[in-house]
């Protein structure tokens, strides 16, 4: 592959909280490249949206990078420290479609106002009649018809799906390298999900565009992502291509998130769902974060943190089953259907 657009070495961030400090972020690593629609998926609280925040300097005030680093473009983003700096970056560069839809827009102001907002502060050498004319494409491109009309209208006069496509909109009118839609199909049915999905992964396609996808859903990205990074407990755990992930899955966690999913699920037997929480990010986490909850847990999980064990040069995991030292062990039944299915479409 070309070399990253954006590079995370090493990233340990920490959050001031009622005079203990949590560990959000425990010694991540992650390369993004130009192009590409990376999905980062894992339960609530894994760390995956505190991650893309890290990217455009959105995390709360109590949070501070310990150690580590963030490059984009050769800038080194952990050093900034001006609101000036980041609005280089903010929009321009990076851009976010934020989790809801419903709260994500101004209540108060029209869509078209709040479109050209972005427009007019990315795209300062357009006139006023050009930079309303990009207002309306923006509007066109998203698959609103009408859009003179609808420009004028305010949020509560649209849908929720017809409300993302307009958050959607705001992020592309700022011409970004790279759009992260952090879980950009919440409190939208399926129907419109899929609409959703379709339309981002047209737009980046079209815009050259890299797509960062933040879901706890493996099912959503299945159609959209090139590469996929599962996170746990503020930590990568696995991360390969998208057919990787889901025909060849090697970390515990990654086959119970797929185990998990509804579709994958035999009719009259019940769901499959993991017992137990996620660590406490309050205390230091002692071996493999996934231990007390994997079923197939060694004895040194719950003393060492296991290494990234390469499995191809585009895949690798953070688990001991991968030492040539460790006692061979089956993935689930779910996993194995899964594996099977995929060697008989290539046969």
């Amino acid at each position: 592959m070309e070399e990253p657009i954006l590079t995370v070495r090493n990233l340990n961030l920490k959050f001031s909280l009622r005079g203990q400090t949590l560990h959000a972020l425990r010694d991540v690593s992650l390369d993004v490249y130009k192009g590409e629609s990376l999905a980062i998926v894992g339960e609530s609280g894994s760390g995956k949206s505190v991650l893309t925040k890290c990217f455009m300097g959105l995390n709360d005030q109590n949070g501070f990078i310990e150690s580590g680093s963030i490059r984009y473009k050769g800038e080194e983003l952990t050093q900034f420290r001006k609101e000036s700096d980041w609005l280089r970056i903010r929009g321009r560069e990076i851009a976010m479609v934020m989790q809801d839809p419903m709260t994500s827009l101004n209540p108060l102001r029209t869509v078209g106002a709040q479109i050209l907002e972005a427009i007019e502060l990315h795209q300062k050498d357009l006139t006023p009649a050009q930079a309303h004319r990009a207002m309306l494409d923006m509007l066109s491109a998203v698959g609103i018809a009408d859009p003179e009309k609808r420009s004028r209208q305010y949020p509560h006069e649209f849908s929720g799906g017809m409300r993302q496509r307009v958050v959607i909109a705001i992020a592309i009118a700022c011409r970004p390298n790279i759009l992260i839609c952090d879980e950009p199909t919440t409190a939208l049915d399926v129907t419109i999900q899929a609409q959703i999905l379709a339309l981002i992964k047209q737009l980046v396609k079209e815009r050259g565009i890299t797509a960062i996808y933040i879901t706890h859903d493996l099912g959503v990205v299945a159609n959209v992502s090139t590469r996929i990074a599962v996170m746990y407990g503020g930590d990568i755990v696995e991360i390969g291509t998208s057919e990787e992930i889901f025909y060849d899955p090697r970390h515990p966690y990654t086959w119970a998130l797929l185990s998990s999913l509804p579709q994958l699920g035999v009719k009259g037997e019940k769901l499959y769902s993991i017992q137990g929480t996620q660590p406490n990010l309050f205390a230091k986490v002692q071996g493999d974060a996934f231990a007390p909850r994997n079923p197939y847990a060694l004895e040194i999980d719950f003393v060492k943190r296991p290494p990234m064990f390469e499995i191809s040069p585009t895949h690798s995991a953070r688990t001991w089953l991968l030492d040539p030292r460790s006692p061979k062990m089956e993935p689930p039944q779910i996993i194995q259907k899964l594996m099977r299915r995929e060697v008989s479409l290539r046969g």
